[in-house]
């Protein structure tokens, strides 16, 4: 768990202006922790992923106190437009995630 929340804090402190894909993440973390191997930064990673979607699937909620909170919200069933032929379509109800930013990531990324 130390080791998660660590991982956590350092996404907290990382503010760059660009995106950020898991390889450069999982190499980020293992150059900040030497004690660390790269395949055990990669495998910590996935497992945080793979638990957050996980809770999310089964309709659950993730909180990372001071990080934020993932959840999902349902989006009703309604009707679209295809944008090729201007035909109506129907477009089911689903659900997709959703990240709600807790107030210390707030303040840092408005410092």
């Amino acid at each position: 768990m130390a080791k998660v929340m660590r991982v956590v804090s350092q996404l907290m402190a990382f503010r760059g202006k660009f995106a950020m894909i898991r390889s450069e993440l999982v190499q980020k973390i293992a150059a900040d922790n030497p004690e660390l191997s790269t395949k055990d930064v990669e495998r910590l990673v996935n497992s945080f992923f793979d638990t957050i979607t996980e809770q999310l699937a089964k309709g659950g909620r993730v909180e990372l106190r001071g990080f934020g909170a993932f959840s999902t919200r349902q989006r009703d069933a309604r009707v679209g437009r295809n944008p090729r032929t201007g035909e109506s379509v129907n477009v089911p109800s689903k659900r997709v995630p959703y990240f709600k930013p807790g107030k210390e990531m707030r303040e840092r990324l408005n410092f």
